[in-house]
């Protein structure tokens, strides 16, 4: 089984370049984030013609999240159990902060698996309204996975955490040092979550460093390598016992069609998925030469 997860910065924006990368890898379970979509507004039936059924929690101008998958699904769950979302759609709706009103989860269960989507709250800058809560809707998600589940369970939780995990997560802790995405409240959310039960997929099989998921549009930051990895496939131990691999596709975050900001991270039970080059090898080489220290002239 090929699971893959994706913020795709706007469905309707990006469903070319979602449409040729489901052919290109072809997940059997694809999680998505920040579809920015009304339920009524979901773009059902190209994924029907590759195979896929499609559910949706969405809110219209912002957020929204969808699985896609091509083996079923069952037993669906939107916003924690909490009930219905509001409509971003109207005025003012942008700066009316209540993460606990936005669609921001959805769990649904494929083949036995309870699979999680999710796409948590930026935070924008530390000690804000915004910020804290971030915080409170890692709590909140950890109460739900407590509640609901237990880490002997058959789980994958994945989506976009916005938080690295550890240093090596980041293109330069120092730079990003003290920030969203990268503060020690942040860090120890996703501990707690690993320490329920969970284990990062991705690190498992690919320990190299330099592997990003994230890259600002401004300044060149992708071809300069300046990412973050907050795009996570946790699972429970019983499926991280069946990884075979796992890889963040960069190329699919180069254009034409135009890209979103984040990658797909990609990762096979079993038996490993469909060949695909992900593109990695040559860009850390590009990018090493990039930044080596330019020798001082000699003395004249």
């Amino acid at each position: 089984m090929r699971i893959a997860t994706w913020n795709v910065n706007s469905l309707k924006a990006r469903l070319p370049a979602v449409e040729k990368w489901i052919a290109r890898a072809e997940p059997d379970i694809f999680l998505l984030q920040e579809t920015k979509l009304a339920d009524e507004q979901v773009p059902e039936l190209p994924f029907r013609a590759a195979g896929y059924d499609l559910i949706h929690h969405g809110e219209g101008r912002w957020n929204g999240v969808a699985i896609a998958s091509r083996v079923g699904a069952g037993s669906i769950v939107s916003n924690f159990g909490d009930g219905p979302v509001r409509d971003s759609r109207r005025a003012g709706a942008e700066d009316d902060f209540d993460p606990f009103d936005e669609a921001r989860m959805l769990a649904v269960v494929c083949e036995g698996i309870r699979f999680v989507t999710v796409y948590a709250p930026n935070g924008r800058v530390v000690g804000t309204p915004f910020y804290e809560g971030k915080l409170a809707w890692f709590e909140r998600l950890r109460h739900w996975l407590a509640d609901s589940a237990s880490p002997s369970d058959d789980l994958v939780l994945a989506g976009d955490f916005n938080i690295t995990p550890a240093d090596e997560d980041v293109w330069d802790p120092a730079a990003a040092h003290g920030g969203t995405h990268v503060s020690k409240p942040e860090r120890a959310e996703l501990a707690s979550l690993r320490a329920w039960g969970l284990v990062d997929g991705f690190r498992q099989v690919q320990p190299e460093t330099g592997r990003f998921s994230w890259w600002d549009y401004r300044a060149g930051m992708f071809h300069k390598n300046y990412g973050m990895r907050i795009d996570l496939l946790y699972v429970t131990e019983s499926i991280s016992d069946r990884i075979v691999w796992s890889e963040i596709d960069r190329e699919a975050r180069k254009g034409p069609p135009t890209p979103s900001d984040h990658a797909p991270v990609v990762l096979d039970l079993d038996t490993p998925g469909a060949v695909f080059d992900a593109g990695w090898q040559s860009a850390l080489v590009r990018v090493a030469q990039r930044q080596r220290p330019k020798r001082s002239p000699p003395p004249p």
